[in-house]
């Protein structure tokens, strides 16, 4: 909306001044010997037409909107010269029909919306796009990228703390895809998967910061900021798995073969930045908060899960999700734990038969956790599903049971993978 409206006020301010100097004769003796080099005479000061009017506001609506919303120097060169011969081109070709076309006017406002437009585009305001444009490409949704546009705050890409949600998703069965198919059909099931998911989540609002090799991991809340960060990676990452299920049933059908794809989604203050060299570089994020995403997205495949959040995202979206916990891990100090949580659902989603069972295995770990063995395996049991599929409440029993009889079992510190 900001280049549009810097469009209508040059195109206006072009027009104008093309449109007095029109009638107050200033192109008077241009046109006189215009005329009789083309054969006509002098043309009457009277004889002005419509086509001349038209012909002078849609060059400086056109010239003014290509040379603020180009980011290519040339290019604008080139449409603005394109613009000028066609110019020339209709006075000549009226001409031919006895007619007389009179170009200084057009060419007036060509060369006046042409010059605002390169002034405009080299100012901080009309260089955003352009610089918009190579730090983000494709990375983020044509929606994202013009409320970044036409937002008022400044780019800062020397660093900043926000606070933010990660979205990541790896695939965890490459060594037997790489077994069973081969490189050019490994790579395909690869792609699938990474372009159906980034493209999922950058149309959701998404940052895609990575996207290689089998990991793909998206950024709520920068590079725009949004307070509801946390609900929307957390809905994305459940749409996504939907989806991605769709991406495996595809799979099958081509090359028999299945992606084992695991979900980590964690919130926290990170630092906001440009990172890397003219070479290679790109808007990105650090911090602990990004590693402890993919440390939960490998998690999954100890408990069997498909998604894990961590604590500050279940604080942040709590309101508009359904978990249940799966394990109190150490932080990386050692010295306090946090509550990993597995992302069942969107809130007044989950039938009442999924919503009891989630609550009896709640009920299993807070026995499991005072070591109360009988009754956290009672709990565990009763929350089997009728078709006894829940690889983390198996897990959980298989655990206890183990702790029951008295032989260790280790847990997941946080710290690893």
């Amino acid at each position: 909306m900001r280049y549009v409206k810097a469009t209508l006020l040059l195109a206006a301010a072009a027009a104008v001044l093309a449109l007095i100097l029109l009638g107050t004769g200033a192109f008077r003796g241009m046109d006189g010997w215009l005329g009789v080099f083309l054969g006509q005479g002098i043309p009457s000061p009277d004889g002005r037409s419509l086509a001349q009017y038209a012909a002078v506001l849609l060059l400086a609506a056109g010239i003014a909107w290509t040379t603020i919303d180009l980011n290519r120097t040339t290019m604008k060169v080139l449409i603005a010269a394109a613009a000028l011969l066609e110019i020339i081109g209709l006075t000549v070709v009226l001409n031919l029909y006895e007619v007389y076309f009179s170009p200084f006017a057009p060419i007036a406002a060509l060369l006046v919306a042409f010059a605002g437009g390169i002034f405009y585009s080299r100012t901080p305001t009309g260089q955003r796009k352009r610089i918009l444009d190579e730090v983000f490409g494709d990375r983020i949704s044509r929606t994202t990228f013009n409320k970044l546009l036409d937002s008022n705050q400044p780019l800062r890409f020397a660093g900043e703390m926000r606070t933010a949600s990660v979205v990541v998703c790896e695939i965890f069965n490459h060594d037997e895809l790489m077994e069973q198919l081969s490189t050019e059909h490994f790579v395909a099931a690869t792609n699938l998967l990474l372009r159906r998911g980034a493209d999922f989540l950058v149309e959701r609002g998404g940052y895609l910061d990575d996207c290689a090799g089998e990991t793909l991991r998206v950024i709520f809340g920068a590079p725009l900021e949004d307070e509801n960060h946390a609900e929307r990676a957390c809905e994305a990452a459940l749409e996504l798995a939907s989806e991605l299920d769709g991406v495996n049933v595809e799979c099958m059908e081509r090359w028999n073969q299945a992606l084992d794809f695991r979900i980590g989604v964690n919130s926290g203050e990170m630092v906001c930045a440009a990172y890397g060299s003219s070479r290679l570089g790109t808007f990105s994020v650090a911090g602990e908060p990004v590693d402890f995403a993919r440390r939960l997205c490998a998690a999954n495949t100890i408990y069997g899960s498909r998604i894990l959040t961590g604590s500050h995202t279940m604080e942040l979206a709590a309101q508009a999700v359904e978990v249940r916990p799966m394990e109190l891990v150490r932080t990386r100090d050692e010295r306090s734990r946090e509550e990993v949580y597995e992302l069942l659902g969107l809130r007044n989603t989950l039938p009442d038969d999924a919503l009891n069972r989630r609550d009896l295995f709640w009920k299993g770990i807070i026995y499991y956790r005072e070591q109360l063995w009988d009754e956290a395996l009672q709990h565990f049991r009763a929350a089997l599903p009728a078709d006894g599929i829940d690889a983390p409440l198996e897990f959980y029993i298989r655990r206890t049971e183990q702790l029951k009889e008295g032989l260790p079992s280790l847990e997941w510190s946080g710290t690893g993978l």
